[in-house]
């Protein structure tokens, strides 16, 4: 593998942030008692839920694919795969933005500037929050009132986000705030342009709702690993659709806090506590439920978003072997 280091230095920032997270929760819950529910999983379950971490992985990689033709992005399907999978190395970012990496792997495939590629990133994400609030929703808000503000909250956001991409006036006062930054405002201001034109593009209303399914089915196998995950820890405790409002929901949140690398740190905490008060439910003592509902939260966020970053570092390395190292600072002015 071969990060340019601003990436690398993010990527490293994240990976030590998330051991921190970790050790600190299972310091907090009991680190005994974590260590048993471990320990008691069934050998099936982890393989399950990493495979259906890479199903939804080979689902949104078509949103991929469409964003690209919408571009003008010509890539072989494998290589266009191995580009895809490996911005997942970047996942423990914040907002996941870091995948804007893949764009540098476009640019030195294709030649197409990274600013021109860059806004798919963005839809990516925001068709992945639309996603998860349907899930939000399937799984039942109705169940759980009480968070019903943060979903309407998001989806305002959503709105509000939706019309300004769209809106040549803020792409306008957008540029000519770029202008005015001090020395680099004459090339950045062709750029942003440049990005808002790629994003009004990608974010068309037209283009909305076929990306937005694909991220619900994703999403929906990782919600499913989550389930199995959490009904292994305690059998028969999860219903299927309490798992996909309780993971989706803790996604959100995640969102919400975008300065959090992958969400990480609020993510868990609400996944924990919505879990732990389901397994409270089922009859288990409130120390016990804790540790239970801390075990099955780790081992679902390593099956989901760390399984993503390992799946992406294979990913870069086997990319990095076919084409070299990607540069530490590509050379923009020369690039189609």
């Amino acid at each position: 593998m071969a990060l340019p280091s601003k990436f690398a230095g993010r990527l490293f920032a994240g990976i030590g942030l998330g051991m921190l997270v970790y050790i600190g929760m299972a310091v907090w819950a009991d680190i005994g008692a974590v260590g048993a529910t471990f320990a008691a999983l069934p050998l099936w379950v982890v393989p399950a839920a990493c495979g259906l971490s890479f199903l939804n992985y080979v689902v949104r990689f078509q949103k991929w694919r469409r964003y690209c033709t919408l571009l003008e992005i010509e890539l072989e399907t494998r290589t266009s795969f191995l580009i895809y999978l490996s911005g997942l190395a970047l996942s423990v970012t914040p907002g996941k933005m870091g995948e804007v990496f893949k764009s540098w792997l476009v640019r030195k495939i294709t030649g197409v500037r990274i600013h021109h590629s860059a806004p798919i990133v963005v839809a990516e994400r925001f068709t992945d929050l639309l996603g998860y609030l349907i899930l939000v929703a399937i799984g039942g808000l109705r169940t759980a009132p009480e968070y019903a503000w943060m979903f309407w909250a998001m989806l305002a956001v959503c709105v509000v986000l939706l019309l300004l991409a769209g809106s040549p006036m803020f792409a306008r006062w957008a540029v000519a705030a770029a202008v005015r930054v001090p020395r680099i405002g004459a090339r950045l201001a062709p750029r942003v342009e440049v990005a808002f034109q790629s994003t009004r593009i990608l974010l068309a209303p037209r283009e909305i709702v076929m990306p937005t399914i694909v991220s619900v089915i994703g999403w929906g196998l990782e919600c499913t690993g989550f389930w199995l995950i959490a009904n292994a820890v305690v059998p028969g405790s999860t219903p299927y659709l309490y798992a996909i409002f309780a993971f989706a929901f803790s996604a959100v949140a995640g969102a919400v806090m975008i300065i959090a690398p992958g969400g990480l740190g609020v993510t868990e905490f609400s996944l924990g506590k919505l879990v732990r008060d389901r397994f409270s439910k089922a009859g288990l003592a409130l120390d016990v439920a804790r540790q239970k509902a801390t075990g099955a939260v780790i081992v679902a966020r390593l099956c989901t978003l760390w399984f993503a970053v390992l799946v992406g570092i294979a990913a870069l390395a086997l990319f990095t072997k076919r084409f070299g190292a990607v540069e530490e600072t590509p050379d923009e002015e020369s690039a189609a």
